[in-house]
């Protein structure tokens, strides 16, 4: 997954360019006012992936995480990842395998949920899109254009509840045909979540293989 869908969800510290569109500006400075305004945030979500000119590429699976300022403990793909806020456990069930290392969200190929929103601080220009009726929720999209010509996306869709400033969906469209799309099944604010929950605890892992990334 691309660092844009790195679940690109929450700390959304907005600044506003004057290219913009003021009426999306306006929107997504409300989507982050709301959001800061949260201890915590808990997010069941699905991830999908197609290319109809990659073999009809296909993919779709379901994931959740749990954000707390800098921290989170993300699962997707049968593989967890917890970030205390100076280190990243990624541990694999499958592989019988755990990788320790420092923070690395610049890392494009790494999902870093408490990044939310702020891919597109720097980069991006915006603008208001269509309104869609979804289950009965107005679903106002903000259109995000790379303003690198050589970006290997095309433009990204960001899907938010009129009613209630939350983030109902994420679209990426990518120069090659890819489309991949996040959307938020369950966002709950400010859960009761144990003072363990975003701790590794190794001893857990005994008959695991620890690789320790500096």
């Amino acid at each position: 997954m691309k660092r844009l869908l790195i679940l690109t969800f929450i700390t959304l510290g907005f600044t506003g360019f004057s290219q913009n569109d003021t009426k999306a500006e306006t929107l997504l400075n409300d989507v982050s006012t709301k959001i800061k305004s949260y201890k915590n945030i808990s997010i069941d979500f699905k991830y999908e992936l197609n290319n109809a000119n990659e073999e009809n590429m296909n993919q779709e699976t379901r994931g959740d995480v749990v954000i707390e300022g800098e921290k989170y403990k993300l699962n997707i793909l049968g593989i967890t990842r917890i970030f205390d806020g100076k280190t990243l456990y990624t541990i694999s069930p499958a592989d019988e395998e755990v990788t320790i290392s420092s923070d690395n969200s610049d890392d494009e190929s790494t999902i870093s949920p408490s990044d939310m929103l702020s891919f597109y601080e720097d980069g991006y220009t915006y603008k208001m899109d269509i309104i869609q009726n979804v289950k009965g929720r107005k679903i106002q999209y903000v259109k995000l254009s790379p303003m690198d010509t050589d970006s290997e996306i095309k433009h990204v869709l960001l899907g938010i509840d009129a009613t209630t400033k939350h983030i109902y969906n994420l679209i990426e469209v990518g120069k090659n045909g890819t489309k991949t799309t996040l959307t938020v099944n369950s966002f709950q604010t400010d859960q009761p979540i144990s003072k363990t929950l975003f701790t590794f605890d190794e001893s857990k892992y005994s008959d695991y293989f620890i690789n320790r990334i500096d």
